[in-house]
Formats: structure tokens, C-alpha cells, sequence
């Protein structure tokens, strides 16, 4: 069991409170791809004050912060075509619940407890991490959507590896059925772009004063919300196959993991676009793989398996086997790092109103209004 001390020193996770100003632009055919900052670097006037936190202060900043690079920059892989494979996509929510987690261990370090928070900045917590809760349901909404097309991929693979020529009629008609279902569009994936714009305005929001601890939570809280806002633009621009839900985003570049946020930032968003111009059924690099093996697959069958071609169709058939497997587990793999991404956000929600609540019963109504 946890204390309630410890429970209390740890309530306020991820990155959902007010930070500082940053300008964000959604993506449009139209438009240069590239961010813009028309207002004052936010940190422009606390710059000069940093020799104001005591060391160790600055140590907690500067290490939440060198963490904060070093997981930006392992989402450039070496080889840039693996962006946008489930693999990558599972890398990159990883590294957001890492982040995460950095931000709940910077909090027992800091040791604010949460009678010390403005109690707008609750209710903007809990409006906030509705959001995200809600973009999660969206992502894991989709993907166990496109599992379930596993069980076409599964039975038209069935037939031919039966090898009887009578079953492959309806291999081929459970491929077919298979590429409509995972080309047809997810309801609750058309919402992720108000979701976006909610998360976009959370960067806009008032910094903490007269306070040092609440400065240096307020500085890593922005860092934090930055890479979720963007990496769920990337997973919604994948997801919905629309480029529109990618975001461009500029950081004030007095800020150590500016310039490593950049650089990542134009590397993927260069590589998803080319992607989206290539005008594929899917932008996601297993299910491309799996689109392209059916498509093989029905040509061969639509044109009659002869002799001539036994050996080429049963090369084919073991590459989709190949590629069904590697899709399956992809999907699996990367549901699981959603789900514990949504576990995370819902668990710092519920302790913030529980230690609210055991501070002396101060939860406002907006904030309870707000409880899932």
C-alpha cells in the first residue's frame, strides 16, 4: 500500500497542466509544410533567471529535459522507411509513457503537493485528460478494427494454402472482403481532429508564479505536452489516413530539446507526407505490405493458377502468411502500448480528485462536473 504522504506527492502526472505559449499550424495541401511562432518566445523573460533554482532544481530540470531529447531522438530510425510501421508507431507511444512517467517521478522529486495548484489548473487537468483519453478510445478503436480484418486475411489463407482449386473462388472473395474492410472509414477516428484542436489550445495556457517548484513543473509539463500533441497528430494522420491531422509545431529555441524536437519533427513529418503522395490504399507500412501481397494474390487467381504458375502462386501465398503474421502481431503489440498509455492518463486523473478530496473535501463543482 502507498502512503498517503507518497499518494499525495504523486498525484499530478503527464502533461496537462498550463505550460507556455507555443503556435501551432494543422497542415494544409495548400500551404507551405513548415511551423510558425508569430508571438514572443515565452520563456524570453525567465531565460535570465534560471541561476535563480537551486541546484537541485536544476539538476531535476536538466535531467527531465536530457531524457526528454534522448526519447525525441529515437523516433528518426536509421532507416527512415520505417516510419509509420506498427513497429516505429509502438516506439513512439512508448517513449510518450516514458515521458510520462518522467514528469510523475520529476513531481515526487519536487515534493509540491497538490493543495498548491490554482484550482483552474485542475479543472484544465481534467479537461485535458478527457481529451487524451478519448484520442486513446479513437486510436484503440481503429486498430482492433483493422485486428478483426485479421480473421478475413486468416480464412482466405486457408483456402489456397488447402491447395484445392474448388476453394480458392472463395479465398479470393475473402481477400476482396478483407480490402473493403480495412479501406472502409471508423467513425470515432473522425474524431481525433477537434481532438487535436482541444490539445492545441492546451498550449496556450497561463505559467505558474511566485513559485520555483511550480516553474520547473510548469517547464517539463510543456516539453511533455509538445510531444504528446504531436505524436497524436501522427498516429491520427496514420490512422485516418488524412495528412490534414499532421501538426507542424515551432518550440522557443532557448530550450535544450528545441533543436532535437525540430529535427524530428521535419524528418517524420518529410517521410509521412511523401508517403501520403504516393497515393497508397494505406499509409501504414504492414498493412501496405499486406495490400500489396492481395493484390498479387488476386491478379494470379483472377487470371487462373495453371501449371506454369503453381510455383509463383505458392510463393505468393506463403509472403501474405508472412505478412498476415507480421501484421497480426503489430496490431497486438501496439494495442497493448495504447492501452497502457490510457491507464496512465486515467490513473493520474483519478488520484488528482482523490487527494483533492483528502485535502479537506476542495474539489469545485466545474472540476467534479468534469469526472469520468
Amino acid at each position: 500500500m502507498v502512503s498517503e504522504k507518497g499518494f499525495r506527492r504523486n498525484t499530478l502526472t503527464l502533461l496537462l497542466f498550463p505550460g507556455t505559449n507555443a503556435n501551432i499550424k494543422m497542415s494544409r495541401p495548400q500551404e507551405p509544410h513548415r511551423p510558425f511562432f508569430h508571438f514572443a518566445n515565452p520563456f524570453r523573460k525567465n531565460s535570465h533567471k534560471g541561476s535563480q533554482f537551486n541546484p537541485k532544481l536544476r539538476s531535476l530540470l536538466n535531467d527531465f529535459e536530457t531524457a526528454l531529447s534522448k526519447k525525441l531522438q529515437k523516433l528518426v530510425p536509421n532507416d527512415k522507411g520505417d516510419i509509420l510501421s506498427l513497429s516505429w508507431m509502438k516506439l513512439a507511444m512508448e517513449s510518450l509513457s516514458e515521458i510520462h512517467c518522467d514528469i510523475k517521478n520529476l513531481i515526487t522529486e519536487l515534493d509540491l503537493p497538490v493543495t498548491e495548484w490554482d484550482e483552474k489548473w485542475m479543472d484544465v487537468y481534467l479537461d485535458i485528460s478527457v481529451k487524451l483519453l478519448d484520442i486513446s478510445i479513437a486510436f484503440t478503436s481503429e486498430l482492433t478494427r483493422l485486428n478483426q480484418g485479421h480473421l478475413l486475411l486468416q480464412y482466405g489463407l486457408h483456402k489456397l494454402e488447402s491447395d484445392s482449386p474448388e476453394l480458392f473462388s472463395r479465398a479470393s472473395s475473402s481477400l476482396n472482403s478483407w480490402k473493403q474492410h480495412i479501406g472502409s472509414k471508423n467513425p470515432r477516428v473522425e474524431t481525433c481532429r477537434p481532438i487535436l484542436d482541444n490539445l492545441v489550445e492546451s498550449l496556450n495556457l497561463p505559467k505558474v508564479k511566485n513559485s520555483s517548484k511550480g516553474k520547473v513543473l510548469m517547464r517539463a509539463m510543456y516539453g511533455a505536452k509538445v510531444a504528446t500533441t504531436y505524436i497524436c497528430s501522427v498516429f491520427a494522420a496514420a490512422l485516418s489516413g488524412s495528412s490534414k491531422n499532421l501538426l507542424d509545431l515551432t518550440v522557443p529555441n532557448t530550450l535544450p530539446w528545441a533543436q532535437v524536437f525540430s529535427d524530428v519533427q521535419n524528418t517524420v513529418n518529410v517521410e509521412i507526407r511523401n508517403i501520403f503522395s504516393c497515393g497508397k490504399f494505406t499509409v501504414v507500412r504492414e498493412l501496405d505490405a499486406a495490400d500489396a501481397c492481395v493484390k498479387e494474390l488476386s491478379t494470379l487467381l483472377q487470371d487462373g493458377v495453371g501449371t506454369s504458375e503453381r510455383e509463383s502462386f505458392k510463393n505468393s501465398v506463403s509472403d501474405l502468411r508472412k505478412t498476415e503474421e507480421k501484421l497480426s502481431q503489430g496490431l497486438d503489440n501496439l494495442l497493448k502500448v495504447i492501452d497502457g498509455f490510457f491507464k496512465v492518463v486515467l490513473m493520474g486523473r483519478d488520484a488528482l480528485l482523490c487527494n483533492l478530496r483528502k485535502a479537506g473535501g476542495a474539489v469545485p463543482d466545474s472540476v467534479i462536473g468534469k469526472n469520468v
